[in-house]
């Protein structure tokens, strides 16, 4: 093959996959309709655009030679012209074995076909056997004639005079003519339209020192006036002759400057809606419908809720919305981390919601909305059991969050927001899926980092709602300027609820913190300057004076709300609101505590933007203690014991390393009952521990180590191979406090497991 051949082929094999990936998503949110969907006139219409997907993509793989995409989508185009010629139907089981073809025939697609799936070749028996087996669900007679004879009248209508089939034309409505284009190439053209808003605001500020030039000019003529007027230096005939030139000049020089500020200030509208058109334009180029991210949503729901033996079904509303591309990209894995919440904590299997009198199939509803400030609104709502406070309270406690003391101050919808905080789980044992206490916390640090809030509220047997509120785009945002001492900080305007002006009368001590009260609420405060390090070793900011006399007598405040939190903090001068455009802080400096980037004014300062999220977390540790602290080096610093059990020694070198290298103590033992006797014997933090096990397994040795009361509260960890759910279930009876499976076993995952429950 020579080179022009090989770059067509490339060419035509990217093309491929664009088309594959498409009819690869067709065929999964399709199947997953047509397993929801009643047995109807609706069900034919799926299986035809089932069958003609799946006839699609076979062709598409033969022309670029992929045989084993095209043997897959073959035996999958049978079963569905089985389906349709015979009006059968799919077990559940028969489904999984679909979806799991799709799953091969993705993975060969993104390879480009240079990897088959070792089992893909038995897949395709498993598939072909649903050809040759009578399938055990058929419709009765009448509903196989009905369905027949409306299927023909459908298929009668859909074909013109000379046989060609209408059906796609009149099933699809007319869309607008579209265009690919890499976002590689988009990208820079985004980043150049944000760039024209900073020429933007350096013109308002050009026009506004022409304008002030201009102020002096006028001045200075109402000053000339006086000295001519009459009685004044009449015998000084020089000085009129000069006084004269000079008005003269000065009248030349305001026309010029008058006609140079109308010409800027025209340069300024106009390049101002030339820039917002042109945001906009790009904005609208990058904005994605909702719907790019979560196709793939029913699927994994349907896959996880059958995983534990539950009945899930996802409603999405809204999804035809466009967001930001960028926002869109951060926010797939946080819905992912909230709804696997809802399956694995809030929705129970089908006999346990018969018994609390909910239907056996759990509805998880995932609601986009557009608010009045332009901002998405993103609501999850479970028809779950809801949320135990109580099991909140401990998890806190367990996770070292808050001690009890603190917890009884916590009113419920303080209590819930604990859920968010790294390490706090309710799940009564620690998987793949949950457990880790780390979902919830990456959901709000990634919600916080696009400028987000996250709220929750829960009510017993009624469901779980989970909010979301984001900006729609991350080009621009409003934001207050404040002046702390001679430094410039700009606080985005979402998160500011309040700026007032009290006394210092007004600042009461409660609990050695000074607090205000506002709208009958008491608020902490605290000094901003203060909070970010910029003071000058007294407490104080080396401020310059205010401008105005009123400054002396008053605090300028800044109320600042995030995530259900209120802190008021003082500032020397509150200077304006104002468009920022903000900047990342470069490679160099990837991660700076309070800051989130910096914006550039028109007057070409460069102004640190604060991260409100850090912003809170550092104002609510002023007030910790050095004890505190030192009591958190030590616990730090304690080197803890480690038992690891397996009878298979490359597995438990294997382990033992890991937690050797992660500064633990470890000692090994060869099955259950070596393990048993040490643990007698023995003092030790924890134990990670195989299953399946010669003389004692896994199961007996923590149903032993659970009865005897001075090791009921140790911590087991179940590495082991044995992945179903009947055995997940099982670990969790007998006790154990973390199930890892070693398909999915990593070395952070253990590690995280072991550093949660120590």
């Amino acid at each position: 093959m020579d080179k022009k051949d090989e770059e067509f082929l490339k060419r035509l094999q990217a093309t491929f996959r664009i088309e594959a990936e498409e009819h690869i998503r067709g065929l999964t949110s399709d199947l997953i309709e047509l397993e929801k969907t009643p047995k109807t006139e609706k069900t034919s219409k799926l299986i035809e655009v089932i069958f003609r997907e799946a006839h699609s993509l076979k062709g598409a793989a033969r022309s670029v030679g992929m045989k084993e995409v095209e043997s897959t989508c073959q035996v999958l185009e049978s079963i569905f012209g089985k389906i349709k010629n015979e009006q059968t139907f799919l077990t559940a089981e028969q489904f999984d074995l679909i979806y799991k073809a799709i799953d091969s025939i993705s993975k060969m697609v993104s390879n480009g076909g240079a990897k088959i799936p070792k089992n893909n070749q038995e897949l395709i028996k498993q598939l072909q056997s649903i050809t040759e087996v009578d399938q055990p669900k058929k419709i009765d007679e009448e509903q196989t004639t009905t369905i027949k004879n409306t299927f023909e009248e459908i298929t009668k209508s859909a074909l013109s005079p000379n046989g060609v089939s209408k059906l796609l034309v009149e099933e699809k409505p007319v869309q607008a003519e579209t265009v690919r284009i890499s976002t590689e190439k988009l990208d820079p053209l985004f980043l150049q339209a944000e760039q024209m808003i900073q020429y933007k605001i350096a013109a308002t500020q050009r026009t506004f020192e022409m304008r002030a030039i201009n102020d002096l000019i006028g001045s200075w003529k109402t000053e000339l006036r006086k000295l001519n007027a009459p009685g004044s230096n009449e015998n000084l005939l020089q000085l009129k002759l000069i006084n004269d030139w000079s008005t003269e000049k000065l009248n030349e020089l305001e026309t010029n400057i008058t006609a140079i500020t109308h010409a800027l200030e025209n340069d300024q509208r106009s390049l101002g809606r030339l820039i917002d058109d042109h945001l906009e334009a790009m904005k609208s180029v990058l904005m994605l419908p909702v719907f790019t991210i979560i196709e793939g949503f029913p699927k994994f729901i349907r896959d996880l809720a059958r995983s534990q033996g539950k009945e899930t079904e996802l409603i999405v509303q809204g999804k035809e919305i466009e967001v930001d591309k960028r926002i869109l990209e951060e926010l797939k894995d946080p819905l992912i981390h909230l709804i696997r919440n809802c399956i694995d904590h809030g929705v129970k299997k089908p006999l346990e919601r018969e018994r609390l009198n909910k239907p056996p199939q759990a509805k998880i509803t995932l609601n986009f909305n557009v608010t009045e400030s332009r901002h998405l609104e993103i609501t999850i709502f479970d028809d779950g059991i809801g949320i135990e406070l109580d099991n909140v309270r401990r998890a806190a406690i367990k996770a070292g969050v808050l001690d009890k003391d603190s917890l009884e101050n916590l009113n419920p919808q303080e209590t819930l927001m604990l859920i968010f905080q790294s390490g706090v789980s309710t799940s009564q044992i620690i998987t793949d899926i949950s457990g880790r206490g780390l979902g919830l916390a990456i959901v709000l640090e990634k919600v916080e980092k696009l400028g987000g809030s996250v709220s929750v509220e829960s009510q017993p047997n009624i469901g779980t709602t989970f909010h979301l509120l984001l900006p729609l785009t991350l080009a621009t945002f409003r934001g207050i300027l404040v002046r702390i001492g001679e430094q410039l900080v700009a606080i985005p305007t979402i998160n500011v609820e309040h700026v007032v002006r009290i006394t210092q009368e007004e600042i009461k001590t409660v609990e050695n913190r000074e607090t205000i009260m506002i709208d009958g609420r008491i608020i902490k405060t605290v000094n901003l300057g203060n909070v970010l390090g910029l003071t000058n070793g007294n407490g104080s900011t080396s401020s310059k004076k205010n401008n105005s006399e009123d400054n002396h007598h008053f605090i300028q405040l800044l109320i600042l709300l995030h995530a259900d939190k209120r802190i008021a903090f003082t500032v020397d001068e509150i200077i304006e609101e104002c468009q920022i455009l903000v900047k990342d802080l470069g490679k160099q400096l990837y991660r700076v505590r309070n800051i989130s980037g910096a914006t550039v004014l028109g007057s070409g300062k460069v102004v640190p933007v604060i991260n409100v999220s850090d912003l809170m977390k550092s104002a609510i540790r002023t007030g910790m203690s050095i004890k505190e602290s030192k009591e958190k080096d030590i616990e730090a610093t304690r080197r803890y014991k480690i038992l690891v059990i397996d009878d298979s020694i490359t597995s438990r070198s294997l382990i033992k390393n890991i937690v050797e290298s992660a500064g633990y103590l470890v000692e090994t033992a060869v099955d259950g009952v070596d393990a048993l006797t040490k643990v007698l014997i023995g003092e030790f933090d924890l134990i990670v521990s195989d299953i399946d096990m010669p003389r004692m397994n896994g199961f007996e040795l923590t149903t032993k180590i659970r009865k005897n009361k001075k090791l009921s509260e140790l911590p087991i960890v179940l590495v082991t191979a044995l992945e179903s759910r009947e055995d997940r279930e099982h670990g969790i009876d007998v006790g154990a406090n973390a199930y890892i499976v070693k398909s999915s076993f990593d070395q952070s995952n253990l590690l995280e497991v072991i550093k949660k429950l120590l």
